[in-house]
């Protein structure tokens, strides 16, 4: 069991740079903290390079699910450096990003939520383990969205990131390919020119789209779609946060 007391290791040097876009991409690697998640990930047979715990670190009954070959003990300071959170919980899991995760399913059905342009991890957490419990087949992440790499988001997904498919992908080209495929595509607009969304008939199989926190769907992808949908407003709210919007949606269409 190797054991590291240097932040200046060069093991150390490259998970730091796993909290990057750019690390993840050149190593192909991502950095997962926190014990429910990195409990989850082992529970789910997550391939993995390195799980590291603070030296003082009580496993418990993890003890029993982890490699001794993949063990790395780290001194208070290093955890402290490796981690992306304020008070970090002194266990990390190095795990390798998945290339399938760029390819398009070769089924379709089902019902995706589909992201264009989101950026806030929280917001993005939220809608993967709300698609999730809403019965979701997965979330699609389009061009401009956040990557669900990224440490904060991989927290705030709590794990339903193992329930469900994730995809980055063309979203223009997952629009056609949902359309060949028999699948309706639904938008949401904020517009009461649109179809309120508890006034449909909804399909088995859908695509729904989300967008940007600030300035919703793009124009080209609000074009492409079958029909766009707003969740009408009984207060003196101007809009609902994205996450919130997609709650209300996903379960309203999924029956």
């Amino acid at each position: 069991m190797e054991k590291i007391s240097s932040t200046k290791n060069s093991k150390v040097k490259e998970w730091v740079k796993l909290k990057t876009n750019n690390g993840r991409k050149k190593f192909k690697k991502f950095l997962l903290e926190g014990r429910h998640p990195v409990e989850t990930a082992l529970e789910q047979a997550t391939e993995y390079e390195f799980l590291i715990v603070q030296e003082d670190f009580d496993l418990g009954e993890l003890a029993e699910q982890v490699d001794n070959d993949k063990l790395i003990l780290v001194t208070k300071e290093v955890a402290n450096h490796i981690s992306d959170t304020v008070h970090d919980q002194g266990i990390f899991l190095i795990g390798y990003i998945n290339e399938e995760d760029w390819h398009f399913p070769d089924d379709l059905s089902g019902k995706w939520l589909v992201l264009d342009n989101v950026q806030d991890p929280g917001n993005i957490g939220t809608m993967v383990r709300t698609a999730d419990a809403a019965g979701f087949t997965g979330v699609v992440f389009g061009d401009g969205t956040a990557d669900f790499y990224n440490p904060k988001i991989l927290r705030a997904m709590q794990g339903s990131q193992y329930h469900l498919q994730l995809k980055r992908l063309n979203l223009e080209k997952w629009i056609r390919n949902c359309k060949d495929q028999g699948s309706v595509i639904f938008g949401s607009i904020l517009d009461e020119n649109a179809r309120d969304y508890r006034k449909i008939d909804v399909p088995d199989q859908f695509s729904l789209i989300m967008g940007n926190e600030g300035n919703g769907m793009s124009e080209r992808l609000i074009e492409m779609t079958d029909m766009n949908l707003y969740i009408p407003i009984k207060g003196s709210a101007e809009s609902l946060n994205v996450a919130v919007a997609a709650g209300v949606l996903m379960f309203g269409l999924a029956g």
